[in-house]
């Protein structure tokens, strides 16, 4: 195993409630497992404002106790990840990413694609899409004109549904300016990634969106909050969308119990992998809850990872799936996500995740490395 920290810049910054990113810094695993190679990425963000999960954070964690576990424990196979790791209490996200470095090489070995990998998982359920609906997400911006202009090349550019980022002060106007504009054709939704003080303050800003036919609201309250979700479900007509607020298999089984959320979005590295969010789909499904796969800025690589899992059934909605362009001048993969006529995104078919990383790239956007034997500031 080695961990490679890469910086890839941003063809634009990113703006939501918890801050901006001009760049990424990427945490990659590569792994040898049954002899042959497997790669993925850390999904976490440079500072703890998303979740408490950030970069140094994962690096740290990954070469000081999960690696180590997992060296030691030399696990058969990946879906035996989770439990090697399961004494270590948190970090999500860089679990995740252990798990789909060994599951990369794995069915590399078997020559099996991911996303017919994690349909199996579901009994009963049809085959993975070749392709799915791409969405787009548009983070905050201090202009409604500027908003328009950008959304309308996203429609434009054939894409099938805008999530928009919000936040107290910025939430029904630009709604009503894209309603105007585009009319109730658009799929649009909304994410406010906590923004919200309390059921209140966020009742009294959301009651305003009702009327606008959004497909939900996502994650108005803190990530702690799923009682006021509850509340704020019963005022709203508006489905209520949980994201930050759900965190593995267990915390979406609460969520429904209680009524929290109308709308779910899936995001791996948040539940602790791939294989916990298959998990979390079919509970969804049993409970009649539509899902969407969400996105964390990935690169190329994990962008690939997240179509296989938009590719199997419970995901009804359109998720974050976008071309890799949307945020990149220069992927780090050879075969960069592209938007086709339609609107819709292949889902790779080769072995793995079913894209390879370009050495290249990587190389020239390196900035740290480590390897077993060595400590994780070196």
């Amino acid at each position: 195993m080695e961990l490679l920290r890469v910086r890839v810049p941003l063809a634009a910054p990113w703006i939501t409630a918890g801050g901006t990113l001009h760049a990424r810094d990427v945490v990659l695993i590569r792994v040898v497992f049954g002899g042959q190679e497997g790669w993925a990425e850390c999904v976490a963000h440079p500072e703890p404002t998303y979740s408490a999960e950030y970069v140094e954070g994962a690096w740290d964690v990954l070469g000081r106790h999960l690696i180590p576990r997992l060296l030691s424990a030399q696990p058969g196979d990946a879906q035996q990840v989770a439990g090697v790791l399961a004494p270590v209490k948190g970090h999500q996200m860089a679990k995740a990413a252990l798990e789909l470095a060994l599951l990369d090489a794995q069915l590399r070995a078997t020559g099996r694609p991911l996303a017919r990998y994690l349909a199996d998982r579901l009994p009963g359920a049809p085959a993975p899409a070749k392709c799915v609906p791409a969405g787009v997400a548009v983070g905050l911006s201090g202009s409604l004109d500027a908003l328009v202009a950008e959304v309308g090349r996203f429609v434009d550019d054939g894409y099938q549904r805008v999530k928009l980022k919000i936040q107290p002060g910025w939430d029904e106007a630009p709604v009503a300016a894209l309603r105007r504009v585009f009319g109730p054709r658009l799929a649009l939704q909304v994410d406010a990634n906590g923004a919200y003080a309390d059921v209140s303050d966020a009742a009294g800003a959301l009651l305003t969106l009702d009327g606008h036919g959004l497909v939900c609201i996502e994650q108005p309250l803190g990530d702690d909050d799923m009682v006021g979700h509850a509340e704020l479900g019963l005022v709203l007509s508006t489905p209520i969308c949980l994201d930050e607020g759900v965190a593995s298999p267990a915390d979406a089984e609460t969520a429904l119990a209680l009524g929290a959320c109308r709308v779910l979005n899936i995001k791996a590295g948040r539940v602790g992998g791939y294989l916990a969010a298959v998990d979390i789909a079919a509970r969804c499904a049993r409970a009649g809850v539509p899902v969407w796969c969400g996105g964390m800025v990935e690169t190329g690589l994990g962008r690939a990872a997240n179509l296989a899992l938009a590719a199997l059934a419970p995901f009804t909605l359109t998720g974050d799936v976008s071309a890799s362009d949307r945020f990149w001048a220069h992927d780090i993969v050879t075969a960069p996500t592209v938007l086709h006529a339609g609107g819709t995104i292949a889902v790779p078919s080769g072995p793995g995740v079913g894209v390879e990383v370009r050495g290249d790239v990587v190389a020239g956007a390196l900035s740290r490395e480590w390897h077993p034997g060595g400590t994780p500031s070196s």
